[in-house]
């Protein structure tokens, strides 16, 4: 799969409204046949920075950098933001999350 996770610092107006703004986007990804998650956070140390997880299958993330909402997202995303998002992408082994061996809890 790929792995990819995305910081994006937004200006101080758009802070509030910024995961209302990008409902439509989150909402046409999680709804791609290759999407295994697409799950947004917000920094607990920055204030104005929101981290975006998402995970396709292989072969998946072309066809999503290649959809109109993909552009559209980023267009309306653009006048929120203060700078350029930094992102890590990677192909890794396995399609989901594996449970932490180093920290098991009895259930």
């Amino acid at each position: 799969m790929i792995l990819i996770v995305v910081k994006y610092r937004v200006k101080p107006e758009a802070v509030d409204g910024f995961l209302d703004e990008v409902a439509d986007f989150t909402a046409a990804t999680r709804a791609e046949p290759g999407n295994l998650w697409f799950e947004w956070s917000r920094s607990v140390e920055r204030d104005d920075e929101f981290v975006l997880v998402e995970a396709f299958r292989d072969g998946a993330g072309e066809a999503h950098v290649n959809s109109d909402h993909f552009r559209a997202g980023l267009a309306s995303m653009k006048p929120l933001l203060k700078e350029t998002p930094l992102i890590v992408s990677r192909v890794v082994e396995g399609e989901g999350w594996d449970r932490m061996g180093e920290l098991t809890i009895d259930e």
